[in-house]
């Protein structure tokens, strides 16, 4: 009887170069500046902002991510950054501006912007220094 479905296709493409190397293995960004365009990434970072709809609006909770914290007195210089969309949740305890995150999730281009819908995340130490070995 004939294959079918995904798993069918990742084994005949996993036989080819360069083919499937897995969706459920998401790929390591040690810089958000590194992000690729599209497909599955874990990576980590500090929540620079958050963006609450009013309650009119449908329930969507963002979160801004950089790689590091701006400096006092602001930053003078463009960076890379994420964004992060919980749909359905007006809060997400424990986001707040400053979070440190390691996040997973698939990621979309949004006005150009790279976003992740509804990521996994675990909210970090901020002088944990085990985590730079993770990713």
């Amino acid at each position: 009887m004939a294959e079918r479905g995904v798993a069918a296709r990742r084994r005949g493409l996993a036989s080819r170069p360069g083919g499937y190397t897995g969706a459920d293995e998401p790929e390591r960004c040690s810089a958000l500046a590194r992000l690729p365009e599209r497909g599955r990434v874990l990576a980590r970072g500090f929540v620079e902002n958050i963006r609450i709809l009013p309650s009119a609006q449908a329930p969507v909770f963002t979160a801004g991510i950089v790689d590091a914290p701006a400096p006092p007195g602001g930053r003078r210089s463009p960076v890379a950054r994420i964004v992060l969309v919980w749909n359905g949740q007006r809060r997400v305890p424990g986001i707040e501006a400053g979070t440190r995150l390691l996040f997973e999730g698939m990621i979309a281009r949004v006005d150009g912007v790279p976003t992740i819908y509804n990521p996994r995340y675990e909210i970090l130490p901020e002088d944990d220094h085990d985590v730079e070995d993770q990713v």
